[in-house]
Order: C-alpha cells, then structure tokens, then sequence
C-alpha cells in the first residue's frame, strides 16, 4: 500500500507545523489588499512537497535549526512567486482546484503579486545575512526562466529532441528541487562536498518528477489533469518525442501536423495518445524515470542511516507513484 504525505513526514511533523506559522507571518503586508490575497494563497496551499525536501535534506546532513525554517520559507515563497506568474503568463483561471490570482483579481494585481513573493524571500535572506541561500535559489531562478524560454523558443516548430527535453525539464523543474536539497544541506552547514551530493540528488528527483507528470498527459492514471492537455498545448514531452523519433518520416509528418492543427480536437488529441501507447513511448518514459530514482536512491544512500533519510527515500519513491 502507497504511503501518504503524513506518513513520510512523521519525523519532521512538528517542524512543519511551525514552519506553516513562521511561513504565514514572513507573507504579511500593511496593504489589505495584499493580506487579503497572501490568506487565499495560505488557504490552498499544495502537497508542501518542497519544504519537505528542505528539512529531510537538513536532517539527512545535519541538525534542522532557525536557518531551515528561512530557507524553506525562501523556496516556497520563490516557488508560489513562479505560479503566480505562470498562471498569468497561461492565461488560467484555476490552481489546484481553486480560482487563480489573475483570475480574481486580474493580471496586473498578480503580477505584482508574484513581484512581492519574491521580494519578501529576498529580504528574508539579506535580513538574516543567509547570502549562502541567494547563491543557491538566484540560480534555480535564471535556469527556471531560461528553461521556460527554451521550451517556448522550440515550441513554434516542434523541434525537441529528447536532449532539448531533459535541458527543459532540468532548468524548469528539476532546479528548483535541486535547490531545496542543496538549501536544506547548506542550512545544517554541511561541507560543500554534502551540499553538491544533495544538489544533485534533488536534480535526479525534479527529472523523475517531471517526466511522472508528462506520463499523466497519456491516462497512465486517473487524476485531476485532463488526457491530453500538453498535447492540446503544444508541449512535445518524452513520450511523445520518443514515438516520433522511431515513426516513419510519414508518420511523423502526420502526428506534427495533428499536433499543430488539430491540438484543441478531442478525436485527434486520442489519435495522438493511441499512438504514442501503440509505440511504447509511454514505456520508454518510465524506463526513464526509473533510471533517475535509481540514480537518485543511490546517492542518497552515500549518507549516514537515520529516520530522516528513510523518509526522503520515502518522499523518493512518492514523486514517482503518485497518482496525481
């Protein structure tokens, strides 16, 4: 039987209860209209996965101590800053289930909103003096606009190719992850030796994460996200680009044209799932992810047994079996 969340985050329940207080009072504004809006994001917070990665690797590589709590609060602000603009940058109108800032309170109030997320993680940086921590998280932040930009850039020709895809998803996703780990490892002062092992791990993580999320698009698992919505987006993700690669030119020629033109057409999205499914690029995308567990795993257990790392083992296999 699958482990919840709450389950993997026995060791570290009491920490992240005071982090959702420490965090809560790091987002409070004098402008009502900000505070207003910083309690709709409190409301619908997500999974928490991020935080969670941030303790665990702290605990894994050290002690967990005030300066955790300020790295996690660093990331998650950083990271709700980046939805809030993504949502603005999609045009959509839900997050989770729930209405999305620009959907409520238009474009311009969420860009600024995105804008002060990631002022307060700033500030709560240089006010702490933790400029170890904005080393960290400035990079995740150029790579996950660079990735962002490169996919966008691809996107008009539906030219990736599987290492175009991996760069994307390592700047897009994988980076961020990364940069909890290394945040987490940094904040229990651990030698730079640890911090890059962690590092690394949580790139290993974010690719095994990503490409989880891009089996979704195929109906490998009945969650929130509709059958087909990147394809109906134009996003070339592995399975897809691996069935291209080993299609006739014909075929090719033909999925890119249905893609292009008739992406937003329920008949032709299934066409191009079927095939997908019928030339084992959805196999092959598993295979994927699970070389990155592995590699994952492995570096993990280059560390000292503890209950922390058992739990972000745990976290570990989570990413890749859940089901939504």
């Amino acid at each position: 039987m699958a482990l919840k969340l709450s389950e993997i985050q026995a060791p570290i329940a009491s920490e992240m209860t005071e982090f959702e207080q420490k965090f809560r009072s790091f987002m409070k504004s004098k402008v009502f209209l900000l505070d207003q809006i910083m309690s709709y994001i409190v409301k619908r917070k997500g999974k928490q996965m991020r935080p969670m990665f941030v303790f665990l690797a702290a605990g894994v590589t050290g002690k967990i101590s005030d300066r955790t709590y300020r790295g996690a609060s660093l990331i998650e602000l950083l990271h709700t800053a980046t939805l809030v603009h993504d949502d603005v940058v999609d045009d959509s109108n839900y997050r989770r289930d729930f209405f999305s800032i620009n959907a409520l309170w238009k474009n311009k109030i969420a860009v600024l909103v995105g804008d002060y997320l990631l002022s307060r993680g700033l500030l709560l940086s240089v006010d702490n003096e933790d400029f170890d921590f904005l080393k960290i998280v400035s990079r995740a932040v150029r790579e996950m606009s660079e990735g962002e930009l490169l996919q966008m850039a691809k996107a008009r020709n539906l030219d990736i190719t599987e290492d175009i895809y991996y760069d994307v998803i390592r700047q897009k996703t994988a980076s961020l992850i990364a940069s909890c780990c290394a945040v987490g490892a940094t904040a229990s002062n651990a030698s730079q030796e640890d911090v890059e092992k962690m590092r690394e791990f949580g790139l290993k993580v974010g690719m095994a994460f990503q490409i989880k999320d891009d089996l979704f698009d195929y109906g490998t698992e009945e969650v929130g996200k509709p059958l087909g919505i990147d394809i109906k987006e134009q996003k070339m993700t592995l399975p897809l680009i691996y069935s291209l690669q080993n299609a006739s030119s014909s075929t090719k020629r033909r999925i890119i044209r249905t893609v292009k033109s008739k992406g937003d057409h329920s008949k032709k999205v299934n066409e191009v799932v079927a095939f997908v499914r019928e030339t084992g690029g959805i196999e092959y995308a598993q295979k994927v992810m699970n070389q990155y567990y592995q590699e994952a795993i492995q570096i993990l257990e280059t560390f000292e047994p503890s209950i922390y790392r058992d739990s972000l083992s745990q976290l570990v296999t989570y990413t890749i079996e859940r089901s939504k």
